[in-house]
């Protein structure tokens, strides 16, 4: 009986140590998650002003030759 109640105890100290090893782990991917949703967000708003100027620059490129010509000729 003596035995058992042992093994329950280290089991119980176990457990109880694997969930605060648990613990401080979720706390860190929690603060990683948080850092890679600021960087994804950051990289997302360079990314729509690359857009915008891309497109920008895509409205200045003559439609087709005609235009150009056009532009040749004034």
């Amino acid at each position: 009986m003596e035995a058992e109640l042992q093994s329950l105890e280290d089991r119980i100290k176990l457990l109880a140590s694997q969930c605060q090893q648990l613990r401080a782990e979720n706390i860190d991917l929690r603060q990683t998650v948080l850092v890679l949703k600021n960087d994804n967000k950051r990289l997302n708003d360079k990314l729509d002003v690359a857009k915008s100027k891309v497109e920008a620059l895509i409205g200045q490129i003559p439609a087709d030759e005609e235009e150009a010509a056009e532009e040749d000729a004034e």
